[in-house]
């Protein structure tokens, strides 16, 4: 067995989901358990105190002080090197709802009052510059895959829905950029965050009804 396979086999199997029902939730933004949730996912295998052998970025790296879309940035970068292993190993992705993700996000400590303002006109060149429009739409203009990202989204409404519903759907697109030959995106520092916003600006405004023939 090749060393590359040998390591992905391993993050497969220290990485593994569980499946099982998730503790319940004391509260949406509950640390405690959001520690319990990121037991019951198995994160705990990879992510392990720094000095003990762990497959991912030691704990203290993901848990730490962190705006809330920062920390969504990172889950974004996170999930193709994730999804690909677990996919070699036939291992299913591990399911993360947006009141599972919230208490997540509290016991990493990420608080959305650490992430600056968002900058639209930053936003949109985000948008723009990581290739969204090859495969979504904006306004009708770009890609043909659903949705249109101007249209309203309960996942626009916190950081936790949006990382949730990114979480879900990122290793599908990671797998059709790599079809399509697109680089996949990285998000650093306010990226995320300026993107979002421009996107929820982009939704708030109705879209144009599809043009009336002229009259003759």
């Amino acid at each position: 067995m090749s060393s590359a396979r040998s390591v992905a086999v391993a993050v497969v199997t220290a990485c593994a989901f569980v499946a099982g029902a998730a503790p319940a939730l004391a509260g949406p933004e509950d640390a405690e358990a959001g520690r319990g949730i990121f037991a019951a996912k198995q994160c705990v295998r990879c992510h392990l105190p720094r000095g003990e052998p762990g497959f991912g970025p030691p704990l203290e790296e993901i848990r730490r002080p962190q705006g809330a879309m920062e920390l969504a940035g990172r889950l974004w970068n996170h999930v193709p090197a994730m999804a690909g292993a677990l996919a070699q190993g036939g291992v299913e992705w591990p399911r993360i709802g947006a009141q599972e993700m919230a208490a997540l996000m509290a016991y990493l400590q990420a608080d959305a009052r650490r992430d600056a303002e968002p900058d639209l006109y930053k936003g949109q060149v985000a948008l723009l510059r990581k290739g969204c429009l090859k495969c979504h739409s904006l306004r009708r203009e770009g890609g043909r895959v659903e949705p249109d990202l101007a249209e309203r989204r309960a996942d626009y409404e916190s950081a936790a829905a949006w990382a949730a519903a990114m979480w879900t759907h990122t290793p599908r697109m990671a797998a059709m950029a790599g079809r399509l030959g697109v680089p996949y995106p990285r998000f650093a520092g306010d990226e995320m965050g300026n993107l979002l916003g421009f996107l929820k600006e982009a939704a708030a405004a109705p879209l144009a009804g599809p043009k009336a023939a002229p009259k003759r």
